[in-house]
């Protein structure tokens, strides 16, 4: 099953992907005239000015959604698997992705804002409706849905509980093994995994507003956290920093695990922790109550730089600055070798990390730290399904299509927390390509056919420089078709 597995990925993750994620990226900067720094301190206004609704939730917790999905696994086992095989210099193209995605990011959302809908009182949108609707191909809008579902509800869940249930056997230990029907497993991961699936239960058979709710509370707490106590790391080897920053430059460009190994490496974990283009993020922008779609579209664009360049870059360089790290290449060669050898899709590196400057109390804290980063990413997960069964739904209503989707996140959890690293990531990066192939193609054709994100954007502008009070959005007005309800908002 392994070498199945590693096959598709390689098929799927084939350097014609990595490119056109970064083509993609450098393509919609060039074309938005770089919105992703044009327009930085708008962004940070559209954080906090935006309000929920009984239909929608905020631009605040749409980010918190959107961020929960982002902020997870990647960050920190996700990172080390970027430097583990890639070198140092993957650290540069998970940036290169980061900054150039941050377009992407603005594209993707603000068309899941313009073809949103309203069902059953609640705001539901994405790659699905809005593929359907600027493009009016539903099969390939079927095809999307059918393979977010898959993404998100099978194979990207074992990748956050494989993260969760690892951390905390490296933090506690790993206790009595115990013989189960599904093979002998240590008891520590067992109780984990028995924890998890039981919290995740509870949650996402609350609801959505559940769900943004609780993220709102805990992503940013989580985050900010975990990035003090990096920079606590890295102001006590501040005089390091220098060396590490041109090490990871200098890498880059001349790698030691080779300029494929490095590029491929840090565009596939980028992509993996900020979505850029992978299509997840828009299912949050279109829960948004805002006056213009291009807020929210703003809004998911910082959402990129919060992930990569904050989280993902404070991780590398505890990594980087600690040298806690090793350097695996092709058939499990060790380029460079500075620590035991231990499993980089693992969050190890990062946990002994923490340990070499916090004895004793930095890998417990990843492991609580990486708890909440993973388990938020699975109910942001769970969102996105459920978004893509209600598209589903709405043409073929499949009885108990919802609750089969529950049942199955939960087993996908358990299943991912008891299993190993690699299996569950290959299984997890099989689900990221699916969707970014998918997701980039489509919103690709939608610009050249009708380039609706693009005439959002001018409009946007143009209200901004008259100095509006309140924003309005008339697709007719600008060409654009199938935005219902923005056309029935227009009129109320």
């Amino acid at each position: 099953m392994l070498e199945f597995v590693n096959t598709l990925n390689g098929i799927i993750w084939s350097p014609a992907l990595i490119y056109l994620c970064l083509g993609a990226g450098l393509f919609f900067s060039f074309f938005t005239r770089f919105v992703q720094v044009r327009h930085f301190r708008e962004m940070w206004r559209l954080l906090f000015s935006g309000k929920s609704s009984d239909k929608g939730i905020s631009s605040f917790q749409a980010l918190a959604v959107s961020l929960s999905g982002r902020v997870g696994t990647g960050n920190i086992a996700g990172v080390a698997a970027a430097i583990g095989f890639g070198g140092p210099g993957a650290v540069f193209w998970m940036w290169v992705v980061a900054f150039f995605g941050a377009a992407t990011a603005y594209i993707e959302s603000t068309l899941a804002q313009i073809y949103k809908e309203e069902d059953e009182g609640l705001y539901r949108g994405g790659p699905a409706y809005y593929i359907e609707k600027a493009l009016g191909q539903k099969w390939y809008a079927w095809l999307f849905a059918i393979a977010t579902i898959l993404a998100t509800g099978l194979l990207l869940p074992t990748v956050q509980s494989n993260a969760i249930g690892a951390a905390v056997e490296q933090a506690f230990g790993a206790g009595d093994l115990v013989e189960t029907a599904m093979g002998t497993y240590s008891a520590t991961k067992i109780f984990t995994a028995t924890g998890v699936v039981l919290i995740l239960g509870f949650i996402i058979f609350g609801g959505v507003k559940r769900i943004a709710k609780f993220t709102e509370f805990v992503v940013p707490f989580m985050a900010l956290a975990y990035i003090i106590i990096a920079m606590v790391i890295i102001a006590l080897n501040i005089t390091e920093l220098p060396g590490i920053l041109m090490l990871i430059v200098s890498d880059a460009f001349t790698p030691m695990a080779g300029i494929g190994a490095a590029i491929g490496w840090g565009v596939k974990r980028g992509v993996y922790s900020n979505e850029a283009g992978q299509g997840t993020g828009p299912h949050a922008a279109a829960a948004a109550e805002v006056q213009h779609p291009a807020q929210q579209g703003l809004v998911q664009s910082f959402s990129v730089y919060v992930d990569t360049l904050f989280v993902c870059t404070a991780t590398a360089l505890v990594i980087l600055i600690t040298g806690q790290y090793n350097v695996v290449g092709e058939g499990a060669t060790m380029i460079q070798q500075n620590i035991a050898n231990v499993d980089p899709n693992s969050p190890m590196f990062t946990q002994m990390a923490l340990d070499s400057v916090f004895a004793g109390a930095g890998s417990p804290f990843v492991a609580v730290s990486l708890f909440f980063f993973a388990f938020t990413t699975i109910l942001a997960y769970y969102f996105i399904a459920e978004n893509n069964v209600t598209y589903i739904n709405r043409h073929f209503h499949v009885p108990g299509l919802t609750f089969g989707l529950k049942v199955m996140i939960m087993a996908a959890t358990l299943f991912g927390c008891l299993r190993e690293a690699n299996i569950v990531w290959s299984l997890g990066d099989i689900g990221v390509g699916l969707m970014a192939w998918l997701n980039i193609i489509g919103i690709l054709i939608i610009f050249f056919i009708g380039r609706p994100a693009m005439k959002a954007l001018k409009d946007y502008e143009r209200q901004q420089k008259e100095k509006v009070s309140t924003y309005t959005f008339d697709p007719e007005a600008l060409g654009i078709k199938n935005a219902g309800l923005w056309q029935k908002k227009l009129k109320k």
